[in-house]
């Protein structure tokens, strides 16, 4: 049974991947007016206050957090604690912490908002130029093969576009990989999005790009076109 409203307010906030002009003036407010952080990195988070001219109190929110520490975070926020959730870069809960913090906040009565704004899966398809208005959003794969093979099978006679996040370092087997378990299918390499050496490479599976193509540094968002009706290819 949920209890009810606490007093409380947790915002989760979407800040730039890159470009900080595109932090909204709604998020800038929040995040200033917040009595605290939840953060993924407090480095990468303390540049951010930096550059807003802000001074605020961080807690350490990632995958190391222990659910101990979660549960007292939400007694914090139950005693009517102001707080907003923010990761490295994009929406939190999305392949970034805050899911956790954000469903048993809301099974307490804390009051939970959300503000929209950068994201590389969104970012990556508007530029990848191919058909999304239905598209899956696979995360990180398995780190092996194998692993990658399986969890891309489920989509070999799939229509659906496909985004990955993957290391740059890790391309190659990726791409290799995908052509194995999905056929020759054009794919879109988003590298660096928003940021001053933003790179966007199409080509189909069966080409992997050089070094000089695609440099293997910085964030790699992958987008994989979905299977086409012989009437499109």
């Amino acid at each position: 049974m949920k209890e009810e409203n606490s007093g409380g307010r947790l915002v989760l906030v979407a800040t730039p991947i890159g470009n900080l002009s595109d932090l909204s003036p709604r998020a800038i407010e929040e995040l200033g007016n917040a009595e605290f952080w939840f953060v993924e990195d407090s480095r990468i988070s303390g540049k951010l206050a930096s550059h807003l001219g802000l001074k605020k109190s961080m807690k350490v929110l990632n995958d190391h957090t222990s659910p101990h520490h979660i549960d007292r975070y939400v007694e914090e926020m139950k005693r009517g604690a102001h707080a907003v959730v923010l990761t490295d870069g994009g929406a939190p809960a999305i392949s970034d912490p805050g899911a956790i913090l954000t469903d048993k906040c809301r099974e307490a009565g804390v009051e939970v908002d959300a503000i929209p704004g950068p994201s590389a899966v969104v970012t990556a398809l508007m530029l990848s130029g191919f058909f999304a208005q239905r598209f899956a959003f696979l995360g990180f794969l398995g780190r092996k093969a194998g692993a990658i093979r399986g969890e891309l099978a489920a989509f070999a006679d799939s229509p659906l576009t496909l985004v990955l996040f993957e290391s740059p370092h890790r391309l190659e087997v990726l791409l290799k990989t995908a052509e194995e378990a999905l056929g020759n299918r054009r794919y879109a390499i988003c590298r660096e999005l928003t940021k001053m050496h933003q790179q966007v490479y199409r080509s189909t599976l069966i080409d992997i790009p050089t070094e000089e193509q695609v440099p293997r540094k910085g964030e790699i968002t992958l987008v994989i076109e979905g299977r086409r009706r012989a009437s499109e290819e």
